[in-house]
């Protein structure tokens, strides 16, 4: 008798698998900085603070907000997910401190 060798198989889907992690990454990287970015730029709108101390808080606030989006991006069900939501958090924060530029300005 003869044993069959088991056939070598790729992990987790081969290219496949490497394209949604390299989608992931990019998520992290990207989608985690534009992310992070409209944050700071809603923050300095909102904050209660003088401008520049809004500023800084909304920078200094934008960092945790950067490793979450980079956790989530490995953390989400499906690479969709990875990629939509960041987004369109970012585009809504975007929407939200272009529609309050003129609070921005105040002193």
């Amino acid at each position: 008798m003869s044993r069959a060798m088991p056939r070598a198989s790729t992990p987790r889907g081969g290219w496949r698998h490497g394209v949604e992690v390299t989608l992931r990454t990019l998520s992290a990287v990207a989608g985690g900085y534009l992310l992070a970015h409209a944050f700071s730029a809603l923050s300095a709108s909102v904050l209660p603070f003088a401008r520049p101390d809004r500023v800084v808080a909304g920078a200094l606030l934008a960092f945790p907000v950067w490793c979450a989006a980079a956790v989530y991006a490995f953390a989400a069900r499906d690479w969709k997910r990875a990629v939509g939501l960041p987004l369109l958090l970012a585009l809504a924060m975007l929407g939200l401190a272009a529609l309050l530029a003129p609070q921005a300005l105040r002193p």
